[in-house]
Order: C-alpha cells, then sequence, then structure tokens
C-alpha cells in the first residue's frame, strides 16, 4: 500500500471513529473521568487551504475559519481561554474553577501575525507564540519545509554526492510521499541532529534552493514579534535557538540551545521568556535531563506534544505539559468535541499498554504529530 493510500485510509478510518465517539456518546460518558481540568491547544500553521496534491506538512496547517470556529466551540463546551501564565497558575492550584484552555503556536510563522492575530483580537482570546529564535535571525533552517519544497520541485533527487544507492525518484505523487517519508526517517531518526542539517544545506545548494529566502516567505520578523509582544493578550515563549531535538544532543549543547533562544529573545523583545516547547515534543526529542534543566533555569512551564489533557498529576510535571494538536487533517466538529472529552488519549493509552503493538500506536499518534 502506498504512502498516500495509507494515510488517506487512516485519515477515513480515525473521522469514523470521532463521528462514532460522537453518535455513540461514549466520548460524553467517559468525559467525567478523562477530560481532566482543561488543555492546551498546539498549532502552526494558520493559513487558506491550498489545493496542491503535494501537501505532507498538511497537519501543521489550519484554515482562519477553523481556528474561529475551534475558539467559539471551546468556549461553548464551557472553556475559558487563558494566558499560559494563568493556566500554569491554576493548575497548581487545582480543581475549582470552570475548565479552562490555552492556545499556543509554535516556531513563530509569519502567518500567525497575519491570519491568526486579527482572529484572536477580535474574539479577544489570549494566545502564546513560541520562537525559535535562529528562525526569526534566518541562520537556522526550516529543514522539514525545505524537504517538501525539494521533493516538490524534482523528479529524483541525490541525497549525498557519490553514494552508491543514486538517486531517489519522486516523479509521481506515490513517489514524492515516499521520498518525503524516507527523508524525514533518515534525517529525523538515523542521523544526528548536526548532520542533518548539513545534509539538508548541501540538498538546497544542489538544487537551487535558497534557504535564506524560504525562512523569508515563512517566518516573521522581530519587528513583527515586537507588534504581537506589545498586545496584552500575546505571551511570547521560548523554542530553542536552532530547534534541534533536544534528547538527541549532548547535555551542553541542548542547555546552550535553549540558552541562546531565550537569550535572544530578551535581548530582542526586552523580556524573558517564562514558558517554553520542546521542538517535536516526541518520546524520542524530550527528556528528564532537559526537562530538569529548564527548571533549574527559571522556566515556568515546558509543553511537549505527548497528546493528552491536563490533570491533576500534570502539576506534578510541569516541565513535560501534553497538549493537544489541532491537525490540519481533521478540522471538524467531532474531532474537537472529542478532544474535549478527553476520551480519545484515555483510549489511546489503553490501547498502547493493552497491545503494545508499535505499529498501532505509531499510526494513531499521526493523529497528535508535531513538526516531525
Amino acid at each position: 500500500m502506498t504512502g498516500r493510500i495509507l494515510m488517506n485510509t487512516r485519515q477515513k478510518v480515525f473521522q469514523s471513529g470521532f463521528k462514532l465517539l460522537n453518535i455513540s456518546g461514549l466520548g460524553r460518558f467517559m468525559a467525567p473521568m478523562t477530560q481532566g481540568c482543561g488543555a492546551v491547544f498546539m498549532m502552526h500553521h494558520i493559513t487558506p487551504p491550498r489545493t496542491d496534491t503535494f501537501q505532507p506538512n498538511r497537519h501543521l496547517a489550519i484554515t482562519p475559519e477553523f481556528l474561529r470556529f475551534a475558539v467559539n466551540r471551546i468556549r461553548s463546551k464551557g472553556y475559558e481561554i487563558l494566558h499560559l501564565d494563568e493556566a500554569i497558575d491554576q493548575l497548581k492550584m487545582g480543581y475549582g474553577r470552570k475548565r479552562y484552555a490555552v492556545l499556543t503556536f509554535d516556531d513563530g510563522y509569519k502567518d500567525n501575525l497575519e491570519q491568526a492575530y486579527p482572529v484572536l483580537k477580535e474574539l479577544g482570546a489570549p494566545f502564546t507564540v513560541f520562537v525559535t529564535s535562529g528562525l526569526i535571525d534566518r541562520t537556522s533552517e526550516l529543514w522539514w519545509l525545505a524537504i517538501e519544497r525539494l521533493v516538490a520541485a524534482n523528479s529524483e533527487l541525490v541525497i549525498t554526492e557519490g553514494s552508491e544507492k543514486g538517486p531517489i525518484s519522486c516523479a509521481t505523487p506515490e513517489e514524492k510521499d515516499r521520498c518525503y517519508e524516507h527523508l524525514m526517517d533518515v534525517l529525523g531518526r538515523e542521523v544526528g541532529e548536526e548532520e542533518q542539517r548539513a545534509i539538508v544545506r548541501a540538498l538546497a545548494a544542489r538544487y537551487g534552493l535558497d534557504l535564506t529566502a524560504l525562512a523569508d516567505e515563512y517566518m516573521m520578523t522581530w519587528d513583527d514579534l515586537r507588534q504581537l509582544a506589545a498586545d496584552p493578550l500575546v505571551t511570547i515563549g521560548a523554542h530553542t535557538h536552532d530547534h534541534y531535538a533536544l534528547a538527541r544532543l549532548s547535555a551542553e549543547a541542548a542547555e546552550g540551545d535553549i540558552d541562546h533562544g531565550a537569550h535572544r529573545i530578551e535581548q530582542e523583545l526586552g523580556l524573558r521568556p517564562k514558558h517554553f516547547a520542546y521542538p517535536y515534543g516526541k518520546p524520542y526529542s524530550v527528556c528528564d535531563r532537559d526537562a530538569e534543566y529548564l527548571e533549574h533555569a527559571g522556566f515556568a512551564s515546558a509543553l511537549t506534544t505527548f497528546p493528552g489533557v491536563l490533570n491533576s498529576t500534570s502539576a506534578k510535571t510541569p516541565m513535560k505539559l501534553p497538549r493537544v494538536s489541532l491537525n490540519g487533517r481533521f478540522q471538524t466538529s467531532d474531532t474537537l468535541d472529542q478532544y474535549l472529552t478527553g476520551a480519545p488519549f484515555a483510549l489511546y493509552r489503553a490501547a498502547s499498554w493493552l497491545t503494545g503493538s508499535l505499529r498501532f500506536t505509531s499510526s494513531f499518534s499521526h493523529l497528535f504529530p508535531s513538526t516531525r
């Protein structure tokens, strides 16, 4: 089965699953036990829908219309949308108020200012932007978008000059899907973080992709961030300097990337970020070592992409808080309603425990993806 067919099949299965949870009432039945006290929602891009056939990062983009719908829907379900500071304080205090939600955006994309901000300003909804300072400085690489752009623009790619494996074909839509998945696996898991960036830079040079221009196309500037930071609705958080998977770095390198990112934000915006979001936030890129360092460095919270809602035990692990991904492949009321019950996350954990099936949990985790 090709990657495209497999993804479409998964999408249909999970959409049907959410609809069944809604129609059957199972999510609502489980909610008193599973919905916790609040939820932190994770987003990346807010953009009008694209018509491209090849959209491997589609999960990272929701439309302005769905953002508006989500905010109104969350509120209609009795949730108060809070600043992240307020939510962390409330989490430490425990239950006692109505449930709350937090809106977060990772990386610092230009569309957060141009598309998301007008909607959230109109609705009076506070939100947090976690800034990758190296992308704002234009010294780091949007490597996952670079790979998408390279695969889309070419019929084959030579990954390493002189390699015995030869070029990888990416002429057809199915081949592009396979090529992209292969490259993401190699760059995200098989090689180290520094080697990953070296390979991406070499590919960009070989096929004429300007990485700085790509960042200019997608990322905010420091002046853009100053505009956002001046609004009391907006919190600026840290997201490292170079967007590395921290757990794959040495302790010294991980601490350096954390500190550099926070320092650049303080230099440019005049404030020291209190909150942090891990790049990628998956189990292989988050570890206790870095959580301990973040606490030692004075952060009030650190957010992962571990799927889940906030509950009483979350206060014990403020440096590893879960989030709910608003996934571009599942922009439906059924999905959002079920996320708010917490039932999908409880079922996911139960299935993981019962089956021990890596294949199953990997498939299900596509509902809650990070950049990787």
